[in-house]
């Protein structure tokens, strides 16, 4: 009997890109709400939203402002050159993901669905593999775990 593997290398490969991705991504909430809760800590609240948080520090990375003492301002600086080191290596996943759905005539498919990116495309492929495995449409989505909508009367 002969041994088949149930995904093939490429398959497993990408999984194990998009499993480190969503680490890196968990990292950076983290550090967000890390930081959040350093300012919370000494009476300043953050609007919400990365972009503003990050608008934010810049106002805090003034000398003259009172608001931080000159340790914890080392320390916010520090944690910020963490998050931009995240962002980075976060950004490599993504453009490799944007070359695969370059090269991927089913990836570059489903990319033009509405609602599903580059992301999400190759997280599918690389999760289904050859989908004509599965005998209609409705296997592959009770798979995924989509179910129709119930309609109550």
């Amino acid at each position: 009997m002969r041994f088949v593997p149930v995904k093939s290398e490429a398959q497993s490969d990408i999984q194990a890109l998009h499993l480190a991705r969503s680490r890196l991504v968990a990292e950076r909430t983290a550090l967000i709400n890390h930081l959040r809760a350093l300012l919370l800590e000494r009476g300043i609240v953050a609007p919400k939203g990365w972009k503003q948080l990050e608008a934010q520090l810049q106002v805090f990375a003034d000398e003259d402002d009172p608001r931080l003492s000159p340790r914890m301002r080392l320390l916010v600086e520090d944690l910020r050159a963490e998050w931009r080191s995240l962002d980075e290596r976060i950004a490599a996943f993504d453009a490799e993901f944007v070359q695969m759905a370059r090269e991927d005539e089913a990836v570059r498919r489903l990319s033009t669905v509405p609602g599903i990116g580059v992301i999400n495309a190759t997280a599918l492929v690389a999760a289904v593999g050859d989908a004509h495995s599965f005998g209609r449409g409705r296997d592959l989505a009770a798979w995924l775990g989509l179910t129709p909508r119930q309609v109550v009367a």
